[in-house]
């Protein structure tokens, strides 16, 4: 086995950043509270009734979670699937990633946020009479918070949310836990943070994904981005410095980055690619 390049381990984390918002906070944009008119009366509708077709809430929280779990298992073979940069710092404070590559994933992962952001709009501006204005699925507080939740409200659920998260994964990732099931624990864990907390903040627990979508969504999102910043990233530093000290497991010898197989690199001298399959 060997280590994969850093550039591939960024454009990994680039892809599945990208992938996370447009999945999840496209899944709020286009589905949430999707709604259409009945065309004709049946047994249980009149005609010209409004019928609400969207995935609510547990979509959401949903679609967040298959975004990580199946990007995970895409690329996390490459890059440690971060995704996010409260999870890198995170687990560079639990001593399981290198402080010297921290800016570039973090750099990579708002890339890929921000082109998810721009993706939704993209499509969504193609909807007649759609504004971007407040329906860009921002994370927030007070009046940007979906339930009115105020500002120390929503900082100290996005710290223990994140908390939690990078706890997960820190466990999941352990040798000793079922080989091949880390994204799948990560994932759900990701989906049940969201159940908890749509109402309140509308989820955050990533710094990329709030940047990704405020700039579009405005309405005095932009201006609350700090929160989605050092929140996530104090509960993420939390999480890594006392993860070793609760569960007694010091896993400083095994970072959580990428690592392939050396035939997967190159395709092994004297085979022909292109040759037919047996």
């Amino acid at each position: 086995m060997q280590e994969p390049r850093l550039v591939q381990k960024l454009g990994a984390e680039f892809l599945g950043t990208f992938v996370l918002v447009f999945g999840g906070a496209g899944a709020a944009v286009f589905a949430a509270g999707f709604t259409t008119i009945a065309p004709s009366a049946s047994p249980n509708l009149v005609a010209g009734q409004i019928v609400h077709l969207g995935i609510g809430f547990l979509g959401v929280a949903l679609a967040f979670g298959l975004t990580v779990m199946t990007m995970a298992y895409a690329v996390g073979h490459i890059s440690g699937a971060h995704f996010n940069p409260a999870v890198t710092v995170g687990v560079a404070v639990a001593g399981r990633f290198d402080w010297r590559d921290v800016p570039a994933y973090v750099v990579a992962q708002v890339l890929g946020g921000l082109l998810g952001g721009t993706t939704i709009w993209g499509i969504a501006r193609g909807q007649a009479g759609w504004d971007r204005i407040g329906n860009m699925a921002a994370n927030g507080f007070g009046t940007n918070s979906p339930g009115g939740y105020g500002l120390v409200a929503v900082f100290v659920a996005e710290v223990i949310l994140t908390a939690i998260f990078l706890y997960v994964i820190l466990g999941a990732t352990d040798d000793r836990a079922p080989s091949g099931f880390a994204p799948i624990a990560i994932g759900l864990a990701l989906t049940l943070i969201h159940l908890i907390s749509i109402p309140i903040s509308n989820t955050s627990v990533n710094p990329a994904r709030s940047m990704g979508v405020a700039f579009f969504h405005g309405a005095g999102a932009p201006g609350q981005l700090w929160l989605f910043w050092l929140a996530p990233l104090i509960g993420a530093a939390i999480a890594g410095a006392t993860f070793a000290l609760i569960t007694g497991i010091d896993r400083r010898d095994r970072d959580i980055d990428g690592e392939i197989a050396a035939e997967d690199v190159e395709v092994p001298e004297g085979v022909d690619p292109h040759a037919p399959r047996g």
